[in-house]
């Protein structure tokens, strides 16, 4: 007997987010190429005005990059190259929006420099990167990590005290990762010793490091800067040849330890979840824990492992913060932790998806910083939402269907 093929019914989620794309692209080309003026959008391959540049009338830019997003979304139809069409929509609405805005702003300020843009996109992206790989970490293991952001905070927290006190930047990015591993040990106890429910005792620890530091915060940093909240901080390492390259160089390969490791840990733990023994019985563990007992795969051990492991990669990214920028002030993670967790999403528990989600959000922040500089006529309080508002588009309108690992969030009972 013959079985009956699926429906799937015309209106798909290619069809779907295809009209939203269209009614976007259309908008942008009117809108935006109304607002735009007839001043050229130059977009630097510099840090700053000279040098060669990209080069468009402000009001034709606008028009083109917004019919070419709607003719994106048009080709939706015909349910083929998904990823590819909904990235070149993306892409080039913004790239209408840019052309209004660099074309309106005061003389003088009618170009993008993309080697700060790049820059200030990964830089900001690097907290986010190390939360999400947190959160695959543990959600892989089958432990929802709602707590990256107390795992940021109190690693940025340990390593401007610690590394004040020691006067050593080292011993304050050891301090870093054993502060994140502390938030991670107590939401490995309660949630898989004593079966406190995931997402709740995530919560709670947030609210934990946010108080214990700053308690601490106003009791010792506050009161005496110099001798707790002084912290000393990397500086950049360039790479030899891979510097000059245009663009990416520059923005890339004069940068900071922390984004070296961001991007070597995406590799590793990607490499490790998807080609060795750990990542097969990590992955067993997250999707059937039971069936992983049964060969001799110990659950609970395991579990703990990874979401200690967790925490030190979460408390290494809080340290970007205080080891390579600033000193630290209360709540200074102002929600990245929740961003990371939506990356994490976006990018379907992937590492390399985790790590591009990352960088969809920092640029989403950047953007927003380059808006203000330029005067533009957003009001800052909008600006300052972007990445909000980016996070929300994401999970709720481009994600679509993703499967969590199935055991994610479900205490195992050893029976």
């Amino acid at each position: 007997m013959v079985a009956a093929p699926i429906q799937t019914g015309y209106w798909t989620r290619s069809r779907k987010v295809g009209v939203g794309l269209v009614a976007a692209g259309v908008l942008a080309a009117v809108v935006f190429g109304a607002l735009a003026t007839s001043q050229t959008a130059r977009f630097t391959l510099s840090e700053d005005a000279q040098g060669a540049a990209l080069a468009i009338d402000g009001t034709v830019g606008a028009i083109l990059f917004g019919l070419i997003a709607a003719a994106a979304g048009a080709a939706m139809f015909t349910d083929r190259w998904f990823p590819w069409l909904l990235g070149v929509g993306i892409v080039c609405f913004v790239l209408s929006f840019l052309c209004w805005q660099i074309s309106d702003a005061p003389a003088g300020q009618n170009f993008m420099p993309l080697v700060n843009i790049v820059r200030g996109t990964f830089l900001l992206a690097v907290p986010l990167i190390f939360g999400a790989l947190a959160g695959v970490l543990c959600e892989r293991s089958g432990v929802v990590n709602v707590a990256i952001e107390g795992q940021l905070l109190m690693g940025a927290f340990a390593g401007a005290l610690v590394g004040t006190m020691a006067g050593n930047v080292w011993v304050g990015l050891v301090a870093a990762a054993l502060g994140g591993a502390f938030i991670s040990l107590l939401l490995a106890v309660f949630t898989i010793r004593y079966l406190v429910d995931q997402v709740v005792m995530g919560i709670v620890l947030n609210l934990l490091a946010l108080g214990l530091t700053g308690f601490l915060y106003e009791r010792l940093m506050q009161t005496n800067q110099a001798k707790y909240n002084q912290p000393p901080h990397f500086g950049n390492w360039e790479i030899p040849l891979l510097k000059d390259i245009p663009v990416l160089g520059p923005a890339l390969f004069r940068s900071n330890l922390f984004l070296y490791l961001a991007l070597i840990l995406v590799l590793v733990i990607h490499i490790a979840l998807f080609r060795t023994r750990w990542g097969l019985r990590t992955r067993s563990v997250g999707e059937h824990p039971t069936a992983a007992d049964t060969l001799g795969v110990r659950v609970l051990g395991l579990r703990y492992r990874n979401v200690l492991l967790a925490g030190v990669v979460a408390g290494i990214g809080g340290a970007s913060y205080t080891l390579l920028l600033y000193s630290f002030t209360k709540n200074m993670i102002g929600g990245k932790g929740f961003i990371a967790l939506a990356a994490l999403i976006f990018g379907r528990w992937s590492p390399t998806g985790a790590l591009l989600a990352a960088l969809f959000f920092g640029f989403a922040d950047q953007l927003g910083v380059y808006l203000g500089a330029i005067n533009s006529i957003i009001p800052s309080q909008f600006l300052a939402m972007l990445p909000y508002l980016a996070t929300i588009l994401a999970v709720a309108g481009l994600v679509g269907r993703v499967r969590a690992p199935a055991a994610d969030g479900k205490p195992y009972i050893k029976g």
